[in-house]
């Protein structure tokens, strides 16, 4: 396993010595989180560096439609976004003028869901005469690793962040908080979306990730055969698995109306093992390759059990160190966003009035 960079590992130790400062000195700092990327609008108030309070409201809405319709998220966004915050700030014992600034997903995400956050923020950031810190989303899914009170330590710079969610899958090098490389991603389909897609083939309610991980620990993943893609490189691709499926069932239900019925647990288990191979392959590649033995995996689909049996296999294989937040942390939240907007009001950046939304914002640009 390498080791730390002494650059790297400096710019770790100077930041994190400040935030415990910030505490011996008795200077308190509290951030208002605010997430409305796609379907869940989320609250959290975080001091200094400590989760007070975690409020996260989900749209039913969506279930009947096999997915997320961006109109009915930004309408439900519109109708939680006071009271999720409000109970946020009532569990905490904050009121708002003991905040210091207000941390905001900026993008990516869906346009209207990401607009009714932003205009929230920036009307609080004005009414209250405090900053307002905007948050690229993917970035704040790796942030939540150094979210204080959780059982594991902090990674060490530099590490390898898989970031995994319904829209997006992403091998990203992070070099420094706000410092991260772009190693590979998705060339079609996110891993998320192709689960809940594969999902709708089997007849399973949305969202389909938590149906097919839980079918599929009952399953035999050798059951059948759907393709790895192995694209040049750590880009990834989950379309062709997809497809593949779709013929397959086609196929197997004309001969058989309960095909499907009667095969569920192996079914699920027979895609779950062909997505979770594509990420841990391109993972070990990356790792390999860097020379980089720490590992943190987020987002949505990190949530799944069987994803992290397949990390923690192949970590104890290399013996490299495998980091993954606590299960509230990994699908989206505002938690994630406030302690990145901490980071950022440590280090003095801020936004202003003229904050604008971002439905594509590349990770890179902080």
């Amino acid at each position: 396993m390498a080791d730390f960079p002494s650059d790297d590992f400096c710019i770790f130790t100077i930041d994190y010595r400040l935030m415990q400062e910030q505490s011996k000195n008795k200077k308190v700092i509290r951030i208002l989180g605010i997430e409305s990327s796609c379907d869940e609008t989320a609250a959290s108030i975080l001091e200094n560096g400590k989760i007070l309070s975690n409020i996260v409201a989900g749209q039913e809405v969506h279930k009947e439609y096999g997915g997320v319709v961006p109109e009915l998220a930004s309408r439900a966004h519109q109708q939680n976004i006071v009271p999720v915050v409000s109970v946020a700030m009532r569990k905490a014992g904050v009121e708002p003028k003991d905040l210091d600034a207000v941390a905001v997903t900026r993008g990516p995400g869906l346009a209207g869901s990401l607009h009714v956050g932003v205009s929230f923020a920036k009307s609080l950031s004005m009414a209250l005469g405090i900053p307002v810190i905007g948050v690229h989303h993917m970035q704040a899914h790796i942030l939540a690793h150094f979210i204080a009170g959780q059982e594991q330590s902090f990674p060490g710079f530099p590490f390898l962040a898989l970031t995994v969610s319904g829209g997006h899958t992403q091998l990203v090098k992070v070099n420094d908080y706000f410092a991260m490389e772009l190693l590979g991603e998705t060339r079609d389909d996110a891993a998320g979306e192709a689960y809940d897609k594969i999902a709708q083939l089997l007849g399973l309610p949305y969202p389909g990730g938590p149906h097919i991980d839980r079918l599929a620990a009952e399953g035999n993943h050798t059951a059948f055969s759907f393709p790895v893609s192995r694209l040049e490189g750590y880009d990834f691709s989950f379309s062709g698995l997809k497809t593949s499926v779709l013929f397959f069932l086609r196929k197997k239900v004309a001969e058989n109306p309960d095909f499907i019925h009667d095969n569920l647990a192996d079914l699920a288990a027979s895609v779950q093992y062909a997505i979770i191979r594509t990420l841990v392959e391109k993972v070990e590649k990356a790792a390999l390759e860097t020379g980089i033995g720490r590992i943190a995996i987020g987002g949505g689909v990190s949530a799944n059990r069987g994803l992290r049996s397949a990390m923690q296999a192949i970590a104890r294989k290399h013996g490299w160190h495998l980091y993954i937040p606590e299960f509230q942390y990994t699908t989206d939240n505002a938690a994630m966003i406030a302690i990145a907007g901490y980071m950022k009001y440590l280090r003095g950046v801020f936004d202003g009035l003229d904050l604008v939304p971002a439905a594509r914002l590349p990770i890179t640009n902080s």
